[in-house]
């Protein structure tokens, strides 16, 4: 990949700075049975918790796991999500959950950057349920961790089916939108990322990329407003990182 591939990043991962951008999942909050065990600012208790519940092997809730797995995720403990998103597929009992588990591995081993490990997750999910509800999702996120590994052509195959998997995924469109726009097609690029954003992807990437397939079409006035709107939304989320910290 070249200096200009590593500025412009698919989303993801979801890429992937909010722990998931092409992870479109809202787990519940834990059931903590006694909340004065829990210093809500001690990450390191809230592990504790999510350890005692990932053990009991003869009373495995799949469904459970994956939000355990989640939950690892939003502390930074990606090796723990990769272990319960695993077995979580394991234990599965339809497709669509197993299909579901093997996607949060794969995002889970996105965020550790091993490339080869988020690529087997995601084909597994396809190879589960290829048509079933998290199909975009593995297609999508699949793109991202080919593209990682400088595959451009099965990456490019990859979100298109991503977006004709379901067409409601907005960050589907927004990882095909960035391929085109690395491929010069800069119509088929604004098209996907003006749906991306109509479908709520409001992360400043978007508008740096429809920034930059704007100058590809010489639209270089409408570019610098687009670069001028990336600008302010990223200040506003760094902004926003500081006020959680």
């Amino acid at each position: 990949m070249t200096e200009d591939d590593e500025r412009h990043e698919f989303s993801s991962g979801q890429g992937f700075e909010e722990p998931y951008e092409g992870f479109d999942l809202d787990p519940p909050e834990l059931d903590v049975e006694d909340p004065t065990q829990v210093d809500p600012v001690d990450s390191r208790a809230l592990t504790d918790l999510l350890d005692d519940r990932n053990i009991a092997a003869d009373e495995v809730d799949p469904d459970q796991l994956i939000d355990v797995g989640i939950e690892y995720m939003s502390i930074n403990r990606h090796e723990q999500a990769v272990e319960t998103f695993e077995r979580a597929a394991r234990y599965a009992e339809d497709d669509t959950r197993e299909a579901e588990a093997w996607v949060s591995k794969g995002i889970a081993h996105g965020e550790l950057e091993e490339w080869d490990a988020a690529v087997s997750a995601h084909r597994e999910a396809l190879h589960v349920d290829e048509d079933g509800e998290f199909a975009a999702l593995a297609h999508t996120n699949l793109a991202y961790a080919l593209w990682e590994r400088g595959e451009t052509e099965p990456a490019f195959e990859h979100a298109e089916d991503a977006v004709k998997a379901d067409r409601r995924v907005p960050q589907a469109w927004y990882n095909l939108g960035f391929i085109q726009v690395e491929q010069g097609r800069h119509e088929d690029a604004l098209e996907c990322l003006d749906n991306a954003i109509r479908l709520g992807f409001t992360e400043s990437s978007v508008y740096e990329e429809k920034a930059r397939a704007l100058e590809g079409l010489e639209r270089d006035e409408e570019a610098a407003e687009m670069r001028e709107t990336a600008t302010e939304m990223q200040e506003a989320e760094e902004e926003r990182l500081v006020q959680q910290e």
